[in-house]
Parts: structure tokens; C-alpha cells; sequence
């Protein structure tokens, strides 16, 4: 529409901080997890074994009787969950396919719990797949905090999804989701969802880890290396000697404080580059390959610090001292204070999966929403960010960073496929649609409410969720209550339709009539989710107005999203009302367009019926 009548109001090109007073409310609780590891990996047969010690605080008001482990790598053996899944779908993960079902006994992942015990105590386990169940010797109190004695062994899978060894970059060993992991237990209880291939949810806590194996390799990841001077490859202290370790091995010694995950990858041929940013965060970044490989991986390492600041900024400062870039894993996935990303030989390729993936350390590993229950919080708000991000670092600025999201999203809805997006995530029928309307109509959800409650509430929302929640558990209710508190407005009805139902949003301009020296215009909503609507009308000597149309759900308006033009804020519209007509005092022959939303971040189904042009 705004090429039709040649109007570009831009929204994206500036964005600023604020800040926000908050106060979390007393009934919320999460647990606790400390996490103590020491393993031992193979390099020659992919095989490792380790001791966890792990306490588990109690901080519900429920007595727990039995508690739940997810084994991931057990998802990479034929027959399981995963691989079933994966043959099945209409359209599998081009990853997956059949490929685990070929998988041989030296190829496949497990993780065996040999030995358990609780406070010393012997307990009862059951292994269902990738999970692992627990009936305790003894229960656990509100309050109580109990030690979980373990002994494992595992085996890393030929690289297929996320974790692995030998990946298509040719990383020895990426390891995600390696160790026997304790399922969350919340308000909704406990979260011991099988792993079939989507994503995870995981406990708060500090974990305390070493790692043993060939000394010849280089190894990032989640938290802050104890013994840098004693490893070297670019970790020791600047200025000091390397303590030459005796022996074929070397033990790294990691600490991560306050994450819910811990993952690592190593390579013997890594380069390891680090960056020392404004903010006092390090990035590292570590990764091989050719020429082309090389010089893109150091290409991006300064733009990352860029990434860096202006997810500070917009959102909320990343409380860790270090970030870690590793090359590994399938694609891209975001970890506990890192990430890892394949491939390097294309440039722009190589920055968009460092945007995404960066700006997952806010949401999801600050903001740890269930990924399973609500994976567009995740990911659609990463997007979201990451678009921006990229949009604030571009050449040339667009104007309408998210249009390719709304025709994306468009593309579904007349598909006939969008589902809820309370569906879980293992529960969509395609992978297409759940990738959409995840990644996709997830991110519209933010760029969309900035219509609804104007541009600057959005960002200051995005301030508050981070103050409010930062280190917590958010559901979809508490982005949309902090946006009630940011606003004033009430917006319950915007998470409910826009997340709840598959209602879509359609508004037109039905008839527009000569008054004699005004001009009556009939709209009408034709979808059934109610929006409050923007109206621009531009005028044949080259001047514009707009009209603004209050949802009466909302008790309230925002501010004029077009300071330099005069607007009209007309009596609000109550959706049961399928019509709304207002006057505009000039005469019809006056105006050559009237346009509903110009902005076009109103998720509108049909784009056709939003303008009006007067004949030629």
C-alpha cells in the first residue's frame, strides 16, 4: 500500500532505551539445581563416562515423591521417538529423515545411568526412552534440599540433530544435551516431555564442571574456564607461562553460575579468537576451516560485539563476563552463555544465525519461557530483536524490516494449516507450520503489539519483561500483563485471539460517500479479531491527516505513531459491531487515498480492501 499512494512512515530506524520500576510478585517460586560433574571422554570411540552430584532445592509448596532425568542422547538409536517421528512426518527435517534408523550400535547416542542415590540412599529408576524416572527413598519437603549421588556413561551419535560427533563442518565432538539432566518441575508440574526434536526447558542453578580428555584438543562453551593457565590455546592470562600438564589428557575446569543448561564442543584444529567488548563481556570465537571459513569467522567477530550492544540496549544488559561462538552442532542453536552455528563459507548466511542466535541468550536463556509449551516465545521474540539487530546494522535501513514475516504469515493463514499457537511443539502436524508460526507469527506478536500500544511502549515493555523476569520462568501471560503495566491499557484480548485461536485479522474500506463539503467513510471488520485501527487519508494538494479508531476492549489509545500529522481520535469501536463510520470534513473530491494502517503492522489477512483511491 505504501508504494501505491508513495508514503514510507518508518518506525525501526531509532531505538532507545528504558527503564522501568518493577516489582515481581511474592506468590512466584522456581527450583534450584547445583550441578557438580566430572567426565572423562574417549576421543578414539565416542564414549565417556562421568560421576553427578547434584542438590535439588525444593522451593515449591508441593512434597515430591519421585523426580524426573531427561537422557537426550538416547533419542539417536532406531526405534526411538525421534527417528519414528521423523519417518513419519509429511515433511521431515531434511537433518533427520530416516538417517537415525541407519544408525549402527558404534554410531548410535545413549546415556546409561549406572548408579543413583539419593542423600546415600538406594532409589528406584525406570528409563522410558529419553527419560528417566525416580521414585525417591524418601520425599521431598517444600523447602528441603536433598543431594542426587549419580554415576553415567554415555556414547556421542554420528552428527543428526543438535548433538554429535563429526559434524558436516567436521567438529569432533558437539555437545549438547550430553548429561542426564533434571526435567523442571513448576507451577504446571513436571515438564518430562520426551525429546522427538524440538527444544528444551531446564532447572536454574550453578554448575560446577570438569572435563577430561585428549590433550590435544581445544574446547568452548557454557561458563568461565577455572584453569586457563594451565590450558592455554588463547584461555590463559595474558602475560603468563602455560604449566605444562604431564600425561595424554588434559581436565578442563568450568563454572557457570545461574544458567539452565551446560554444553561444550571441542576440536583439535580450532582457532580460538576472543574480543573484548565495551559492556566487559569476552566474546570468544572458535571454529576451523578453509580460507573463505576462516575469513568470515574473523569477519563477524566485530559486528557480534555491535550485536552485543544493541541487545543491551533494547532489551537489558547480558549479565555473564563471556559469550561463546562455537562452530558445531547442524545449523544453528542457542546454549547457556553460547551458541553453536555451522558453516562460514557464505558471509550474510554465517551474521543472520549470529543475530538469531545471540539474541537467544535473552530470550530463552535469561527469559527461559518452556520452549516446548511456548516456542514463539523464544523464538518468535529472538526473531523479532535479531530483525531489528540487523536492520539498525544494515547499508540501507528498511523501513518495513518485518514484511517478509507478515506475507509469511499471510501465506499460512490462506493454507488452511495455522493451528493455535497453544499447540505444543511436538504436536504440529508439518514442521513447515510450526516453524512459521513459531518463528514467525511469534515475532509479528511484538512488532504487532507496537501498533496496538504504540512504538515506544513496545520497547519500554521489552525493558520491563527483562527487569521482571530476567533469570525466571515467563508464560505468555506475563509479556502481555507487562505490556498492561507499561500501557495502561488492558490487552487480554490480544493474547488470547492472537495466541489462542487461529482468528485472523481483516478490516476493509467498505464505502466512502459525498456528505456535500465532507466525506462519510464506512469500515468494516470483516475477521473476527478485533483490532483498534489507524486511518490515513491523503489529500490531492499533497496533504495528509490521520484517524484513529480505539479498540473499546482496550480502555485506552496510544499516542499519535505520526507526530508530524494532525490525527483525529475518534469515539472508540466496540468489536460485536461488524461497521464504523466517521467523517472527514473535506470533500470527497479532495482526497486521492484513504489507506487503514499505513504502518502496515497490522496483521491484516487481505491488504486489497485496506485502501480506497480515488479514479484517476
Amino acid at each position: 500500500m505504501q508504494n501505491k499512494i508513495g508514503l514510507a512512515i518508518g518506525f525501526w530506524a531509532l531505538l532507545w532505551g528504558f527503564t522501568a520500576m518493577a516489582q515481581q510478585g511474592g506468590c512466584y517460586w522456581q527450583q534450584h539445581v547445583d550441578y557438580n560433574m566430572d567426565v572423562s571422554m574417549d576421543v578414539k570411540n565416542y564414549q565417556y563416562t562421568g560421576t553427578q552430584s547434584l542438590k535439588y532445592t525444593n522451593n515449591s509448596p508441593d512434597t515430591l515423591r519421585t523426580v524426573f532425568y531427561h537422557l537426550y542422547p538416547n533419542a539417536f538409536q532406531p526405534g526411538s521417538e525421534m527417528d519414528v517421528r521423523s519417518r513419519t512426518i509429511s515433511d521431515p527435517d531434511s537433518r533427520v529423515k530416516d538417517r537415525i534408523s541407519k544408525l549402527s550400535p558404534s554410531e548410535i547416542g545413549y546415556l546409561k545411568v549406572k548408579d543413583l542415590k539419593q542423600n546415600g540412599n538406594a532409589v528406584t529408576t525406570e528409563v522410558m526412552g529419553t527419560i528417566l524416572k525416580v521414585d525417591l527413598s524418601q520425599p521431598i519437603l517444600p523447602g528441603q534440599t536433598v543431594t542426587l549421588d549419580m554415576e553415567f556413561d554415555g556414547q556421542v551419535p554420528v552428527q543428526i540433530r543438535r548433538s554429535g560427533r563429526n559434524n558436516a563442518d567436521g567438529v569432533a565432538l558437539s555437545m549438547s544435551q550430553w548429561y542426564p539432566k533434571l526435567a523442571e518441575y513448576d507451577f504446571e508440574g513436571w515438564h518430562a516431555d520426551p525429546y522427538i526434536g524440538r527444544e528444551f526447558h531446564g532447572v536454574w542453578g550453578d554448575f560446577d564442571v570438569k572435563i577430561t580428555l585428549d590433550k590435544s584438543y581445544v574446547l568452548g562453551g557454557t561458563g568461565y574456564l577455572q584453569n586457563p593457565d594451565e590450558i592455554g590455546f588463547g584461555y590463559e592470562t595474558p602475560g603468563t607461562k602455560v604449566k605444562k600438564q604431564k600425561g595424554k589428557t588434559r581436565t578442563w575446569h568450568f563454572k557457570a553460575p545461574m544458567v539452565h543448561d551446560f554444553t561444550w564442543a571441542a576440536d583439535p584444529e580450532y582457532i580460538h579468537d576472543t574480543l573484548q567488548t565495551p559492556s566487559g563481556v569476552t566474546l570468544h570465537f572458535l571454529y576451523k576451516g578453509d580460507s573463505t571459513v576462516v575469513a568470515n569467522w574473523k569477519k563477524v567477530q566485530q559486528p557480534s560485539a555491535d550485536l552485543l550492544n544493541f541487545f543491551n540496549k533494547n532489551i537489558g544488559p547480558y549479565p555473564w563476563k563471556q559469550y561463546s561462538i562455537i562452530q558445531g552442532g547442524d545449523g544453528g542453536m542457542e546454549y547457556a552463555m553460547c551458541t553453536l552455528i555451522t558453516g562460514g563459507s557464505r558471509y550474510g548466511g554465517l551474521f543472520g544465525t549470529v543475530a538469531h542466535e545471540m539474541a537467544h541468550a535473552w530470550f530463552q536463556h535469561l527469559l527461559a519461557s518452556n520452549e516446548s509449551e511456548h516456542p514463539w516465545m523464544d523464538e518468535g521474540f529472538a526473531s523479532f530483536i535479531a530483525t531489528l539487530a540487523k536492520n539498525s546494522m544494515a547499508e540501507k535501513p528498511s523501513d518495513h524490516p518485518f514484511e517478509q514475516n507478515y506475507q509469511s504469515y499471510i501465506n499460512l493463514v490462506h493454507s488452511q494449516k495455522e493451528v493455535p499457537m497453544t499447540t505444543h511443539a511436538d504436536r504440529y502436524a508439518e514442521n513447515r507450520t510450526y516453524s512459521t508460526q513459531s518463528y514467525v507469527k511469534g515475532s509479528i506478536f511484538l512488532s504487532q503489539l507496537g501498533y496496538v500500544i504504540g512504538q515506544d511502549k513496545l520497547m519500554r515493555t521489552l525493558h520491563r519483561f527483562y527487569r521482571d523476569f530476567k533469570f525466571k520462568h515467563p508464560t505468555p501471560n506475563d509479556i502481555t500483563r507487562t505490556a498492561e503495566k507499561v500501557s495502561g491499557m488492558e490487552l487480554g484480548w490480544y493474547l488470547n485471539d492472537w495466541t489462542r485461536t487461529t482468528n485472523t485479522i481483516d478490516y476493509g474500506i467498505k464505502e466512502v460517500i459525498s456528505a456535500g463539503d465532507s466525506t462519510k467513510v464506512t469500515m468494516e471488520r470483516i475477521g473476527l479479531m478485533p483490532m483498534p485501527v489507524d486511518v490515513l487519508v491523503v489529500y490531492k494538494d499533497n496533504t495528509q491527516e490521520t484517524f484513529y479508531a480505539p479498540l473499546r476492549m482496550m480502555y485506552g489509545g496510544k499516542e499519535n505513531p505520526y507526530p508530524n500529522l494532525k490525527r483525529t481520535v475518534l469515539p472508540d469501536w466496540a468489536w460485536a459491531y461488524p461497521t464504523y463510520e466517521f467523517k472527514i470534513d473535506r470533500p470527497q473530491n479532495d482526497i486521492m487515498a484513504i489507506v487503514i494502517d499505513p504502518s502496515q503492522l497490522m496483521a491484516d489477512v487481505d491488504w486489497e480492501n485496506n485502501i480506497w483511491q480515488a479514479a484517476p
